[in-house]
């Protein structure tokens, strides 16, 4: 179907679309939607920067964090208040902060330069793919910190320094994703896309035996088709088997009673059997914005909201009336209808 759209209406050969595992994904882009047009790729320091005494890179390894940086073409021009833009856009995106290095015809500079000789800064930067005129910006923080803060970067910078090939499409497949994710605040796992998708048939066994200490390491049967650093759609491959679905709803701490009072009609059909099924949900309005040309997905939606939420072309939302509300069993509060009163007063 994707061949077909993009051959007739853009004359565009998508040919076999690549395939990518997230892990991949996030090592060498920092995202699981990743923009291929371009290199700039993220690239591992932690055996670079070990032993060299700077605190912020050496704490970050021992607490099993990451310290990963990312190539910049003529970066090495860049003044010192490009700098700072760039170091506020990795703050902002949860980095503590942001390291430097720069190399011209002068030699080698950094905002670490007294914990690294100018061999080691060169051989960081090489490592990274920078050369002379280049520069290399470096994030430490733990996983997913890094990959959100070089993510961003990568992509401004790809745009600013017109590293982009924009008459180009490239497409890819995204698969592999992981199938459970802990949250520290409900400190319990949660699926990552949602209790129905079907893990790995190697993560079965962990899954059926509640082996908790391999639940991160869990896969699920998930893809994305991304084009041009957007999801053009995603599905999974559904869980189809009566004691795996049983057993996935334990994993997200539901108890028997719960499980029967929510999902109690499911898990007795499964009882009669299920066909293995999946499938996907198409963005249309992405393939649209692509087909296109263009970055603002609002160009190609019917009716469009606003920052505020609402649709300028229908009126919406407005005024509902009684009869409406009486329709479906809607009461207002006293308080709801004084609220609604002196809102006709101050906007008539």
């Amino acid at each position: 179907l994707l061949r077909t759209i993009c051959k007739e209406i853009k004359g565009i050969d998508v040919g076999s679309i690549p395939r990518m595992t997230f892990q991949e994904a996030m090592d060498r882009y920092g995202s699981d939607k990743p923009d291929t047009r371009f290199g700039m790729e993220v690239k591992d320091l932690s055996h670079q920067v070990k032993g060299s005494g700077f605190k912020v890179f050496e704490d970050t390894i021992a607490r099993g964090g990451f310290v990963r940086g990312i190539p910049v073409p003529t970066g090495a021009s860049f003044s010192r208040a490009q700098l700072d833009k760039l170091t506020d856009m990795a703050k902002k995106a949860g980095a503590k902060g942001l390291v430097w290095i720069k190399w011209d015809a002068e030699g080698v500079t950094s905002s670490v330069s007294k914990f690294f000789t100018p061999e080691k800064l060169k051989e960081i930067m090489s490592t990274t793919g920078a050369k002379l005129g280049d520069a290399t910006l470096i994030v430490g923080d733990d996983f997913e910190t890094m990959c959100a803060a070089l993510h961003v970067l990568r992509l401004h910078l790809g745009k600013e320094l017109k590293q982009i090939d924009t008459k180009s499409s490239k497409f890819l497949w995204v698969t592999d994703f992981p199938l459970l994710e802990y949250s520290p605040d409900d400190k319990r796992w949660m699926a990552r896309h949602h209790p129905f998708t079907s893990p790995a048939d190697d993560a079965f066994e962990d899954l059926l035996k509640q082996n908790e200490k391999n639940y991160g390491k869990m896969l699920a049967k998930a893809y994305d088709l991304v084009c041009n650093g957007y999801e053009m759609g995603g599905g999974s491959i559904r869980i189809y088997r009566n004691e795996i679905q049983q057993a996935m709803f334990k994993v997200l701490g539901m108890s028997d009673e719960e499980t029967q009072s929510k999902f109690g009609f499911f898990l007795e059909a499964f009882k009669y059997g299920a066909p293995p099924h999946g499938g996907i949900a198409w963005g249309l309005d992405r393939l649209v914005m692509l087909l296109c040309g263009t970055d603002a997905i609002r160009e190609v939606i019917a009716f469009p909201k606003t920052a505020k939420a609402s649709d300028l072309m229908s009126d919406c939302p407005s005024e509902v009336s009684r009869d409406q509300l009486v329709e479906v069993g809607v009461r207002l509060s006293p308080q709801a209808e004084k609220y609604l009163e002196d809102m006709k007063k101050s906007n008539p």
